[in-house]
């Protein structure tokens, strides 16, 4: 029976790390899961139901009904992920600036960050995944199979973002996206539950400067010595 890893990746926004995961994912024929995508739809649900992003208890209650999944579907000559909340297609509303902030400000109540990290978890069960996040390598899959933490520098980040954002139509500033990123950095790295950090036993990627093909072949390639020569996940050259 071919070998099925856990394959955790770590980083701060606009790292990378979604992108190499997804990758990954599709490379090695694993699921894959965005745990930060999880708390978008989360914070979405609540803007939108005109529940506050400060009140715990509602939020926690908010999580633990919600149907989250990600579903794996062609456009054009590549595959994508749709985020589907109860039967609902959010994966570009939760994209929205303000939805960034309010993901960040939900991630912070422990209440919510216990029930999806309940789902996370039963998502990863019998391996074969390949899940993203800010605390996925520390919290949600201490004992994965390989981790990896993904980032960039702080300008190099703030670049990546406004180009998706110009890209999707939306009005960006370059100056507003940095200095939103190192507020992001600052609420994740030093909130009081689960902050984000790098683990001892985690391979950091910096991919400053890397093309996407190249940061993914890195990757691709440490995932292929941790299970041998590679065939046995059918992974590609």
């Amino acid at each position: 029976m071919e070998r099925k890893l856990t394959i955790a990746i770590d980083g701060p926004a606009a790292g990378g790390k979604g992108t190499i995961a997804l990758r990954l994912a599709e490379a090695l024929g694993y699921r894959y899961v965005d745990t930060g995508a999880m708390y978008r739809a989360v914070a979405w649900e609540a803007l939108r139901r005109g529940i506050s992003w400060e009140d715990e208890p509602a939020l926690a209650r908010l999580a633990a009904s919600l149907d989250i999944r990600f579903e794996r579907v062609r456009e054009a000559s590549s595959i994508r992920y749709r985020v589907v909340v109860d039967g609902v297609d959010v994966t570009e509303d939760i994209r929205r600036p303000e939805v960034d902030h309010g993901s960040s400000v939900v991630a912070q109540h422990p209440a919510v960050r216990q029930v999806l990290v309940e789902k996370q978890r039963a998502l990863a069960a019998g391996g074969g995944v390949v899940m993203e996040g800010r605390d996925i390598t520390t919290v949600v899959l201490p004992d994965a199979d390989l981790k990896f933490f993904i980032t960039a520098s702080l300008q190099e980040r703030a670049r990546r973002r406004y180009e998706q954002r110009r890209a999707a139509g939306l009005e960006a500033d370059l100056a507003e996206v940095e200095a939103e990123l190192a507020e992001r950095d600052k609420r994740d790295s030093e909130r009081k539950t689960a902050p984000m950090r790098v683990p001892r036993d985690a391979i950091v990627l910096d991919t400053t400067g890397l093309t996407v093909d190249r940061s993914v072949a890195v990757a691709l390639q440490l995932v292929r010595s941790r299970l041998g020569d590679g065939a046995e996940a059918g992974i590609g050259s």
